[in-house]
């Protein structure tokens, strides 16, 4: 599900950009990611809409991360953790410290869109892997 992103190579310069920015980028690519993955199952488009919302939405980016905590690198957590700090007041639909996860999140995944496109890789088939098990039982 994820040949399309180790097709990318590195490009734009993620260090350049702020947390913030990267987060940006980050859930629009978990989305993108998202979306295709849904896209060649047959169903309405509110069905997959709503499918995909389930997962984009900041308690299932909270919850991807913590999936992921025990394989990421130092310098992978540093990221999450610029993200996390820079949240400020966060959502008021959403708990404050599930805001801040998600907001690493998706800075991590912003700047291995760039920078790493294979890792970010790796970590979704993880995510795959750890989701498909959850089906099963």
């Amino acid at each position: 599900m994820t040949d399309w992103i180790r097709c990318l190579e590195p490009s734009g310069c993620p260090d350049e950009l702020g947390a913030l920015q990267l987060a940006w980028l980050g859930d629009a690519v978990w989305e993108l990611y998202q979306r295709r993955r849904f896209c060649q199952q047959p169903a309405k488009s509110k069905d997959l809409h709503l499918s995909v919302v389930s997962l984009v939405k900041a308690e299932a980016q909270a919850l991807a991360l913590e999936n992921l905590d025990n394989i990421l690198t130092d310098l992978e957590r540093k990221l999450v953790k610029q993200g996390r700090n820079r949240v400020g007041r966060g959502s008021r639909k959403v708990n404050i410290a599930i805001y801040g996860k998600a907001t690493g999140f998706e800075t991590l995944i912003g700047w291995l869109f760039l920078k790493n496109p294979n890792r970010l890789a790796q970590l979704l088939d993880r995510l795959q892997e750890i989701d498909s098990k959850n089906l099963k039982n």
